[in-house]
């Protein structure tokens, strides 16, 4: 778990962990120096918990994505599997139960995520919807376009760990969820998406990512695309991808080629190419705006 300036909501996404059926765990929390109570927190739960049950790090201060890489590539912390959290949720009591229990049935040395829905709620924890349900199976050729489902879902194996340790010295990371998933599906591992919620996915003036599930949300989504946001995310991920080129399957080579020059070339080039690449997003909706966005050259 990574924290700044948490405390509003902290206790209850601690206090979720604790009521845990799965109880073989380890927080390691990363702090990019806050400036309210969360260390105060944290420092109150370890006490009760025992040091050896709740570790503290200070963090790179970069951000909310370098401070979750740099969490996951510190050599000190070993485990079979590894859990993304937010500091302002609230996890159902068999959210690692569930997920740790799909990735036991895989190999341990195949690349392996589970992901999930979140039920939406207030800051209140009153619920107030739920995110998209993706029904198309988890692919590279989705995830140059799209993140499947957030952070705050997922368990990763210590393949996908080694994985992420393997990023290169400032990398220009863009969400750690959605490099997440662009690793482990470009290196052929495997993907769980669970359509049954894991947690509460608390929505409040401070998120940094909301669900994106409402309308109003959508059509900020579209906009930033418009803009030229999307289009330099991607330039990010490709990037990183180019850097792990390696680590890629021939398949995964050959769509990222086809899905870096698409983007350069003009417009009946560039339909053709990234048409050939197969790139697509998980919902009708989505894929119209992907299909303006490469006709408007924002991709």
């Amino acid at each position: 778990m990574c924290t700044y300036n948490g405390a509003a909501y902290l206790r209850e996404q601690l206090e979720s962990f604790s009521a845990q059926t799965f109880r073989n765990w380890v927080v390691y929390v990363s702090d990019d120096a806050s400036t309210d109570d969360t260390l105060g927190i944290l420092s109150d739960y370890q006490a009760r918990w025992g040091r050896e049950r709740l570790v503290i790090f200070s963090g790179p201060c970069k951000g909310f994505a370098e401070n979750f890489v740099s969490l996951v590539q510190r050599p000190e912390i070993e485990a079979d599997y590894f859990a993304f959290s937010d500091q302002d949720d609230v996890w159902f009591s068999d959210k690692l139960e569930r997920s740790v229990g799909h990735l036991e049935l895989l190999k341990p040395d195949t690349p392996a995520l589970y992901c999930s829905r979140t039920r939406l709620v207030d800051a209140d924890l009153k619920v107030i919807g739920v995110s998209p349900l993706f029904k198309k199976t988890p692919s590279f050729k989705n995830a140059l376009v799209q993140s499947l489902a957030g952070a705050n879902t997922m368990l990763i194996n210590q393949a996908t760990r080694g994985l992420l340790a393997k990023l290169p010295e400032h990398a220009p990371l863009i969400a750690h969820d959605w490099l997440t998933y662009l690793l482990v599906t470009g290196c052929g591992g495997q993907v769980f998406y669970d359509a049954a919620p894991c947690l509460y996915y608390r929505q409040h003036r401070g998120n940094l990512i909301g669900a994106n599930a409402s309308t109003r949300e959508r059509l900020i989504r579209f906009r930033k695309m418009l803009s030229g946001r999307f289009a330099k995310w991607n330039d990010a991920n490709v990037a990183i991808l180019k850097d792990m080129e390696c680590v890629l399957t021939e398949e995964s080579r050959h769509v990222l080629g086809y899905f870096e020059n698409g983007r350069k070339q003009r417009f009946f080039k560039r339909v053709s190419t990234l048409r050939k690449a197969g790139i697509h997003r998980q919902t009708m909706q989505g894929n119209l705006s992907l299909i303006l966005a490469v006709c408007v050259g924002r991709v």
